[in-house]
């Protein structure tokens, strides 16, 4: 896990997510001490200067999860904004703490509720708000 790739965050995003933690009844919700571990090793980019390439909050993007070679798409998302139609996953969801940052290509080995670990590859990014000229979303 040591070798995760470097990520890439909006400081929007970044702002968000870190009051998102700070309003949570316990920091002790797992995946939230992972994703402050990613917040805190993120280079942090004004939303203009964001990669078309890299995952950022509410993109849509296509990954694989390698054990079962299962591809999915989803809209990675705040908690506020989850739905029941299944295609979208939460920030806080490990997968989604994840997803953050990475850029196409990129394939990441994440730990899983219950020991273990995952490994997920950022296949296409469908959607990024900040390809898309929305920065204040």
């Amino acid at each position: 896990m040591n070798n995760r790739p470097e990520i890439t965050i909006s400081s929007l995003d970044a702002q968000r997510l870190f009051t998102l933690i700070e309003s949570l009844p316990t920091k002790k919700m797992v995946g939230i001490s992972e994703l402050e571990e990613e917040l805190a090793r993120a280079i942090i980019v004004d939303p203009k200067e964001i990669p078309t390439t890299i995952v950022t909050m509410n993109s849509t993007v296509k990954f694989t999860v390698e054990a079962s070679r299962e591809e999915f798409l989803m809209t990675l998302v705040y908690p506020k904004d989850l739905d029941l139609k299944g295609d979208k996953i939460s920030i806080l969801a490990p997968v989604g703490s994840a997803l953050l940052g990475l850029a196409q290509g990129d394939q990441i080995e994440w730990p899983k509720p219950g020991g273990g670990l995952i490994k997920i590859t950022i296949n296409e990014i469908f959607y990024q708000p900040e390809r898309a000229g929305e920065y204040h979303r």
